[in-house]
């Protein structure tokens, strides 16, 4: 049984989306193969803020909680899920910062096409709203100083943008082979087919001036899938909010895909770090099924270098049939998830 008071919020967080996830898929964990089913999580940070909790509590004289460790170790979301549901395929916990969350989705769905797994649960989950990593971001630089309108301080590809806005959040999303999803008679939104994952090998934080890692993953997925440029209907960006990256990013899209459709939910949900790339392909899913592109909000004058076709001001009803969402992350990690309608 899941005991919130053992676990740390990030934690809390993917574990409510993963039940969302199952219930969703129409799962019954009574009538699976357990050893046929997976799990893996992203996350940037872990459970910081029972550290941060902790180290506070040492340094003033009371003894540390015998939970610490595992409430803040990054491997115990992945474990709660495989411990409530009873699962005993491969359980992983990945890390590649901000792009941890498409990381596990990707890694999840070679998991699945490789016949290790009939299906998967993958996501991401971060927690990362805390004083000690509010003021590490505050001391780099980058986030966002608009702290007397903080509704309209994430501004992703505007002219005005000045840094990015930390958020929390989890998604967990269902990745089953097809056969079994079709067995069971699963309500199927998308189907992952390409994955493209690199590193820029550049810079500890700042990314490639030229975007080649990001380049190679979107290449990489296109490949996977059978695609080419001209095939992306949609992408869901990474985009931030950072004058530096996002810039980089638009330039390469619209060197890619610029016929493209583009919109970031940064401006609405924050950085949620290693959530970011699960929640931003729930949607991208979201997108194909309902055929609606979200908008970008706090978008008030598109930068005026950046040549792109950014939805902003209210959804846009699309036909899209296939789309990219875009993670990246510190340590010029990149990993592109490609989907398209089942």
């Amino acid at each position: 049984m899941h005991d919130g008071r053992c676990t740390d919020r990030y934690s809390q967080l993917g574990f409510i989306a993963g039940a969302e996830a199952l219930r969703t898929a129409g799962l019954d964990p009574q009538g699976w193969d357990a050893a046929r089913v997976g799990v893996v999580i992203g996350t940037s940070v872990g459970g910081v803020s029972t550290l941060q909790e902790q180290i506070t509590r040492q340094a003033s004289g009371e003894k540390v909680s015998a939970l610490t460790v595992p409430m803040f170790a990054p491997n115990m979301l992945p474990g709660q899920l495989a411990l409530h549901w009873q699962i005993h395929g491969p359980t992983f916990a990945v890390s590649t910062a901000c792009a941890s969350g498409a990381t596990a989705l990707g890694l999840a769905a070679q998991l699945v096409r490789s016949g290790a797994c009939d299906l998967v649960l993958a996501g991401g989950s971060d927690a990362p709203v805390t004083r000690i990593l509010s003021g590490a971001f505050a001391r780099m630089n980058a986030l966002s100083s608009r702290c007397t309108n903080p509704a309209a301080a994430s501004r992703p590809f505007d002219a005005a943008r000045d840094g990015f806005v930390l958020g929390e959040g989890a998604a967990v999303l269902v990745l089953e082979r097809a056969t079994h999803a079709s067995a069971r008679g699963a309500p199927v939104l998308a189907r992952l087919a390409g994955f493209g994952a690199s590193a820029d090998a550049h810079h500890i934080t700042d990314p490639h001036p030229h975007s080649y890692g990001l380049e190679q993953a979107i290449t990489t997925a296109l490949a996977e899938a059978g695609a080419t440029p001209a095939d992306v209907d949609h992408v869901n960006a990474h985009a931030t909010g950072t004058p530096k990256g996002d810039l980089l990013e638009a330039r390469l899209l619209a060197r890619l895909c610029g016929q493209a459709s583009v919109t970031s939910a940064k401006g609405t949900l924050g950085h949620t770090m290693g959530a970011a790339g699960a929640i931003e392909a729930a949607l991208t899913v979201r997108t194909i099924a309902e055929q609606t592109v979200p908008p970008t909000a706090n978008l008030d004058r598109l930068d005026a270098a950046i040549d792109l076709d950014v939805v902003t001001g209210a959804a846009r009803n699309q036909h899209v049939r296939l789309a990219l969402s875009n993670s990246s992350g510190f340590g010029g990690q990149n990993a592109v998830l490609l989907f398209t309608a089942p």
